[in-house]
Parts: C-alpha cells; sequence; structure tokens
C-alpha cells in the first residue's frame, strides 16, 4: 500500500509541478477520509535549493530519506532536459525501482527517469513540446506525446504541467480506490478523471509539403477536402499510375495518401471548431468527413476528445443542447 512518498529535487525545480506533488501527497486530508501519506522532500544536497524562477526552497533531507519511500516523484526541472541530474539522484531512482517502488514524473521529469535508465523498454510520455527531444535523446523508451499520462510495469510518466495532477490523481486511485481520489480532487477543485489527452493542445502543424513532383496533388487535395478523394483520382491528377503514385507519397510524405487526407481533413475541422459557429454536420462536410459521426471517430482516435468537447476547450461558442444530445446518443 502506498504509503511513504518522497519528492526529488535538484537546482532547477519548476515551482508548479513542484507544486502538484505536494499538493496531492503532502496535505493530511485525513479528516475527510483521503490515505494518510508520509511525505518527504529530499535531494542530493540538502539546503536552500534554487528554483527555475530564481527563488530558493530549502530541503532539509538527504537522498537517504528517500531509500525505503513507496513512491520517488520527479518533476520537471531545468537539468531534466538541458543538463545531467547528479548520479546519486540517478541511483536513488535506480534502486527504487529494482525493489518494486512506485516512481512518478511530472512535465520533463520524465528526462530523469530516462537518464536512469528506467523508460528503457518502456512506454513514456512528456510535455509535447519536448516529446520529439525526448525520443531522439532515449531511443529505447516508445514515447506518446498525445496522452496525459503512461504507466507502465511502476513507472509513471505524466504529460505536460497540469498533467502531472491527472498522474498523481490516477496513482492514488491504482493504490487507494476511486473514493480516496475523490476526496484530494474534490479538495484541489479539479476533476478525478480527465478524458482526453495531450493531442488537443499541440498547435496544427503547419500541413506537410510534398516535393515538387507531387506539390500540385497535395495543394489540389487541399483545396477540395470536402470532396472525395480517391486515389485513381489523384494518380490521375499526378499523372502517375496508382501504384506509382501511392509509393512515390509514402516516400515524400510519410504517410499513405488516406492517412496524409486524414489528418487534413481533421486540421481543417479544428479550425472551424475553433474560428466558426457552424453545426457538427456542416463542419463534417466542409472539412470531407461526410458527416458529424465519422468526424467524431476521427477526433476520438486521433485527439482522444469530441468536436464539441474540443469546441468548448478551444472555441469562441458553445455547442446547442441539441448537438450536445445527438453527439451523446451517437
Amino acid at each position: 500500500m502506498l504509503r511513504k512518498v518522497a519528492l526529488l529535487v535538484a537546482p532547477g525545480v519548476a515551482p508548479f509541478e513542484f507544486g502538484v506533488v505536494c499538493e496531492v501527497f503532502g496535505i493530511d486530508r485525513t479528516d475527510e477520509g483521503a490515505p494518510p501519506f508520509d511525505f518527504t522532500i529530499v535531494t542530493a544536497h540538502p539546503g536552500p535549493i534554487r528554483t527555475s524562477l530564481g527563488f530558493d526552497i530549502t530541503v532539509e533531507h538527504g537522498l537517504e530519506a528517500a531509500e525505503d519511500a513507496d513512491l520517488i516523484a520527479v518533476v520537471a526541472n531545468m537539468h531534466s532536459v538541458t543538463d545531467s541530474i547528479d548520479e546519486a539522484s540517478l541511483d536513488l531512482l535506480r534502486r527504487a525501482e529494482a525493489r518494486g517502488a512506485w516512481v512518478l514524473s511530472v512535465c520533463t521529469g520524465a528526462f530523469v527517469l530516462a537518464e536512469a535508465g528506467l523508460l528503457d523498454g518502456r512506454r513514456s510520455t512528456t510535455h509535447w513540446q519536448h516529446s520529439a527531444r525526448l525520443a531522439a535523446q532515449f531511443p529505447l523508451t516508445d514515447v506518446d506525446p498525445n496522452v496525459l499520462y503512461i504507466e507502465d510495469r511502476g513507472v509513471i510518466t505524466g504529460a505536460g504541467t497540469a498533467a502531472g495532477i491527472d498522474a498523481c490523481l490516477h496513482l492514488v486511485r491504482r493504490e487507494h480506490g476511486q473514493a480516496a481520489a475523490n476526496v484530494i480532487a474534490r479538495r484541489m477543485v479539479v476533476p478525478p478523471h480527465r478524458d482526453g489527452g495531450q493531442a488537443q493542445y499541440i498547435p496544427s502543424p503547419v500541413p506537410t509539403r510534398a516535393s515538387d513532383s507531387l506539390a500540385g496533388v497535395t495543394d489540389w487535395m487541399l483545396e477540395n477536402l470536402a470532396e472525395d478523394l480517391p486515389v485513381e483520382l489523384l494518380a490521375q491528377k499526378a499523372h502517375m499510375s496508382e501504384r506509382t503514385f501511392a509509393r512515390r507519397f509514402r516516400a515524400e510524405l510519410g504517410a499513405t495518401p488516406a492517412a496524409w487526407l486524414n489528418r487534413q481533413r481533421l486540421l481543417r475541422a479544428q479550425q472551424l471548431l475553433e474560428h466558426g459557429d457552424e453545426g457538427l454536420e456542416r463542419v463534417a462536410q466542409e472539412s470531407g468527413f461526410g458527416s458529424a459521426s465519422v468526424m467524431r471517430h476521427h477526433f476520438v482516435k486521433v485527439l482522444h476528445t469530441t468536436p464539441n468537447d474540443y469546441r468548448r476547450t478551444f472555441g469562441r461558442s458553445l455547442p446547442s443542447a441539441e448537438e450536445r444530445m445527438r453527439e451523446l446518443a451517437g
């Protein structure tokens, strides 16, 4: 049972992410039914620790205080992206994982776990801005930039910033049950579980530009997203056989014509939901999905959210009650 929690910090610690772990595990809420946690903050060199915002926090306990912790948490840290954390802290994390303790990171704290070798052969996540760097720097971990958190065999990695709350509450729910997580979430004024993922917060990328041999076709595809665009028609536009067109398209753009087209339609739908107030059926037609149900399928599959929830988060207006009922029914 999760009881003793240690928060490992180093110079450059991010105050918000630090506060997230302290808020979930460091406040006594046993009077409301939350589990008791023996919470300790540790560091390799006790004393004043400079945060990423330039003020100091004083940490009294050294690494030895975390040797028997049931959970060691690591939060976003300047060193976790740009430099190397001290070897003694990495060894502490390795020993914790080896004896079966939980290890959890928030945001770019995942770089510390990766440097300790704890993400090798595991799935992981971090803030979407840093996910490509994590994957490149540590190729033995399978990085998913779209989720809020990942649990893989005793190691939990949380995505950007506030997703650390989701990761911590997930662990409380795992170890102490839904009721315990609900108590903490209610006191923090946050949902005990958020649907969706990090993908919906990633800015829409500029559509990949093909080489000159396919640029005319891809430009035409973007201008005609609302139309039916079978491979046969696209191959004709490119003056190629279907087989040659499909092979060259994948080689130059890294995706099949259908996958690339679906992604561009999704981007168009996101733009329409953010900046307009047309109904979902109209948005689906204009973006080329044909129907709201098909569009919803692609939103859930790729962005881990629904069109209405996406509009609620990023749009200028709320969906109508009628649209919300239709989506729930579908």
